[in-house]
């Protein structure tokens, strides 16, 4: 009897084809979008100014600050009427006995430059003046020692040779497609509650659920054989939208999705978010009294639980308070795991807490609305 329920459920949510576009179509276009969109703030090259150069010095150093400047690639030389920033090197900045430092190269900011800007350029121009300076160090020790100015010469300020950046067990930085992919998993999983609430509703409304329970069917069996199905769903879920980071993002210019973890740390957290968002859609079907009241619910509920756990705003630029509060969504959980997989190579073991989390909410979840669908096929709805 079970598994003619279970192929029942199967069944009714094939027909429902426009959910199931929703289901797959709507995160795939989000995760090919926010990756192209997201390409260059996750680019380390792609921060560039336009700014434009006045040299009223004409010396030896001023002239290489210039041409250090114009070779990177973070400056675009423009005319000075387009340009954000205006650098001025003063008059006496070659001056290589002037210890006084009384001639500091002038910065014009655009007014309508944010100040995060300003500061990226600071850090970027101030490279290229350090560099001029251990030049200058260098040249000034060759007099006395060789190996005193080799060593100088040695120092760089390339972020590659001062630094080694790892997430866990990858050296890879994260890209764009890392961080959407993730993000739109979770988010689209959730919205299972569209062709879930379909289902009960008619059921409802046809009296099939009665007639199940006149037949001595529980509900719990009732709701394990709604479940079947959506877990199904869920898991090709998220493998559709994994293979869309992997091979669909790439072909826009974007980088490829790399599963840099456990693939068994995988299944168990896409398992896990399956029975959470299943149990909060089971927990909406079941207390809506129409389909639109379930979707709408449903729909905000969402949106709510995204906006808080870092789906619409990443958590790492919310402020302190907000990311505590981020802590209460689920979404949040699901996908602070994928992130741990996806960009920090995590394991099984790093993923165990939002696992065990996410289990538990949709288990009290499904608890809850087995209790509410009893009393009301009881009632009579």
């Amino acid at each position: 009897m079970f598994s003619a329920m279970v192929k029942k459920e199967f069944l009714l949510v094939l027909r429902d084809r426009q959910a199931l576009m929703a289901l797959f179509i709507m995160p795939a276009i989000f995760i090919l979008i926010m990756s192209v969109a997201m390409r260059d703030i996750f680019s380390q090259d792609a921060v560039s100014f336009d700014i434009a150069v006045v040299d009223l010095d004409k010396s030896e150093i001023s002239i290489d600050l210039k041409t250090d400047i114009d070779d990177d690639k973070s400056f675009n030389i423009v005319d000075i009427d387009e340009a954000e920033f205006i650098v001025e090197i003063p008059k006496g900045y070659g001056d290589i006995d002037d210890s006084s430092n009384k001639h500091k190269i002038g910065i014009k900011v655009d007014g309508s430059l944010k100040s995060d800007m300003i500061e990226i350029f600071k850090a970027k121009l101030l490279k290229s003046v350090v560099n001029l300076r251990l030049d200058i160090i260098k040249t000034r020790l060759s007099e006395f020692s060789d190996e005193a100015a080799s060593s100088i010469g040695s120092v760089s300020l390339s972020a590659t040779e001062l630094f080694d950046v790892k997430y866990n067990q990858s050296d890879d930085i994260p890209n764009s497609t890392q961080q959407s992919v993730p993000t739109w998993i979770v988010f689209g999983m959730f919205f299972i509650i569209i062709p879930m609430s379909t289902i009960y509703i008619n059921e409802r409304k046809q009296n099939t659920l009665t007639r199940l329970s006149s037949m001595n069917i529980s509900v719990f069996s009732m709701t394990l054989s709604k479940i079947v199905p959506y877990l199904f769903i869920a898991q090709i879920q998220v493998w559709v939208m994994i293979a869309v980071g992997m091979f669909v993002v790439p072909l826009f210019d974007t980088p490829a999705l790399e599963i840099n973890g456990s693939v068994l740390a995988l299944f168990v957290l896409s398992f896990s978010l399956s029975i959470s968002a299943i149990g909060l859609s089971t927990l909406i079907a079941v207390s809506a009294n129409s389909t639109e009241q379930a979707t709408t619910i449903g729909g905000i509920s969402n949106i709510l639980l995204g906006a808080i756990g870092g789906v619409m705003v990443p958590k790492f630029i919310m402020p302190e308070s907000m990311q505590t509060l981020a802590n209460i969504s689920p979404m949040s959980w699901g996908l602070d795991g994928f992130l741990d997989i996806f960009l920090k190579g995590g394991d099984l073991a790093m993923v165990l807490n939002e696992s065990l989390a996410l289990m538990l909410f949709g288990l009290i979840a499904l608890m809850v609305s087995m209790i509410i669908l009893h009393r009301r096929i009881e009632g009579g709805f």
